[in-house]
């Protein structure tokens, strides 16, 4: 079912937003798009065409660092088949060469220790080196944090992701990010170099207010990093992606697990943090997941709100002038507060599952009072009206899903009659009464010489 389009002062609302941000960039073109359950309901062209005479929202951009959430998908692909393991070092595919000490994990999630650029001249504006050039010129001696010590964004970890899939895949890096996710996903505007319409980048003189032509370079190994060229309607197909995942990439648990929050900086406080090659920024309903890009000529942002089912992605052929973390996260906000999310219905429980028949209702840990309740196929676990944990069964056994007991197996424990006697997750014992004293500690009143 296609979603409907927004209401027209929504429209008008999201296209002051754009326009504000065009004006006061000073950004030649800029489009933007934005997805509520998976389908665009608003799209938004500013400032000049990008191309004359074409459709803009089918006109390529260059993305990029969203590039790098390419290279990502795929090698979390390959680790989902077996080919890969994230915690092995890249010399397992590399060999020794410089920095592939650090794990597949590390280099996605930035907190390798790693330079954030390769030696050299600027390799965004540059010819792109091959592969055995770019290992020439590093030795490892210019490593900048201890691994795994904290965040710091790498361009050239990337480069060794890049390559790690070209030998795993037996092909280019570009072949795979091809065969594996443009190709399933139908994003056919997507490319390597531009091919057909495409937008010119640009810098802003920053007295006279011309244009400068930015060159569209071949990064070579870098490309993993950030060199892919897509549209606004190819982006938003990706968006869809990145709510609903896809049976012939990644699932939407394989996407939610490269979502936790793998490194960070206590300079961002508790503002950003990066997963598994994706960015985690505050916004919304509490976490934003996709990437900006940013390339000399171009700037770009792909992010979706998961619990709310949107997503937002903006465009430009400008160097500087926009956040586009930012811009995204605002649209969505816009949105919000024109077009509120609308929950998914309640729906009666049809058929209590066997494993909680007998763990619903009220049971303490100590003398805190919890209540059990099923939430469609979920137990959740409520104090004081707020969820704190939640439950699902997986195989028969109950594993924890949110909060504290993530992970953790809920047991039922049962008197030699068959009665429940009480609840046991790693240790934290729930039952019927406060500090029942026929419970294992913590049961018993405080104070009692057995406890």
């Amino acid at each position: 079912m296609t979603p409907e389009p927004v209401a027209p002062v929504t429209a008008r609302r999201l296209l002051a937003r754009l326009a504000r941000a065009q004006a006061t960039g000073r950004l030649p073109s800029v489009v933007a798009g934005v997805l509520r359950d998976g389908g665009l309901v608003w799209t938004g062209v500013y400032g000049a065409a990008p191309v004359p005479g074409h459709d803009p929202l089918d006109v390529q951009y260059r993305i990029g660092s969203i590039t790098k959430t390419l290279t990502a998908v795929v090698v979390l692909r390959l680790a989902r088949d077996g080919v890969l393991d994230l915690d092995t070092p890249a010399s397992a595919w590399l060999g020794d060469v410089a920095y592939a000490d650090r794990s597949l994990r590390s280099l996605l999630a930035h907190n390798s220790g790693m330079p954030s650029e390769p030696i050299g001249s600027w390799w965004e504006r540059s010819s792109g080196m091959s592969w055995e050039e770019l290992t020439e010129t590093h030795d490892g001696a210019g490593e900048v944090f201890p691994h795994l010590q904290q965040f710091h964004y790498s361009n050239l970890g990337f480069a060794l992701l890049g390559e790690v899939v070209a030998r795993a895949c037996d092909g280019s890096w570009w072949e795979a990010v091809r065969a594996r996710v443009l190709e399933p996903l139908g994003m056919t505007r997507t490319t390597y170099l531009p091919q057909g319409a495409a937008a010119p980048g640009h810098s802003v003189h920053p007295y006279a207010r011309t244009l400068v032509d930015e060159p569209a370079t071949d990064t070579g190994a870098m490309a993993p990093a950030g060199q892919a060229w897509s549209t606004l309607h190819d982006l938003a197909t990706y968006n869809t992606f990145l709510l609903r995942g896809h049976p012939d990439v990644l699932s939407l648990e394989d996407l939610h697990a490269a979502s936790h929050p793998q490194s960070g900086d206590r300079d961002d406080a508790l503002g950003y943090a990066h997963g598994l090659g994706f960015q985690l920024q505050a916004g919304g309903s509490g976490m934003l997941v996709g990437h900006t890009g940013s390339m000399p000529g171009f700037l770009a942002g792909c992010f979706v709100d998961r619990p709310r089912r949107t997503g937002a992605v903006v465009l430009t052929n400008a160097t500087t002038g926009l956040t586009p973390g930012d811009l995204v996260a605002g649209l969505l906000e816009e949105l919000e507060l024109s077009e509120p999310t609308v929950l998914a219905p309640w729906r009666p429980t049809r058929a209590v599952p066997a494993e909680l028949a007998d763990v619903l209702g009220v049971w303490h840990w100590g003398n805190t009072p919890f209540v059990f309740a099923l939430d469609g196929d979920e137990l959740v676990a409520s104090r004081d009206g707020a969820v704190k944990y939640r439950f699902g069964v997986v195989d028969g056994r109950v594993i924890g899903t949110f909060g504290y007991h993530a992970g953790e197996e809920l047991r039922v424990v049962r008197r030699p009659d068959g009665s429940v006697g009480h609840l046991d997750v790693a240790t934290f014992v729930y039952t019927r009464t406060p500090y029942d004293p026929e419970a294992p500690i913590p049961g018993g009143p405080p104070g009692r010489a057995d406890r």
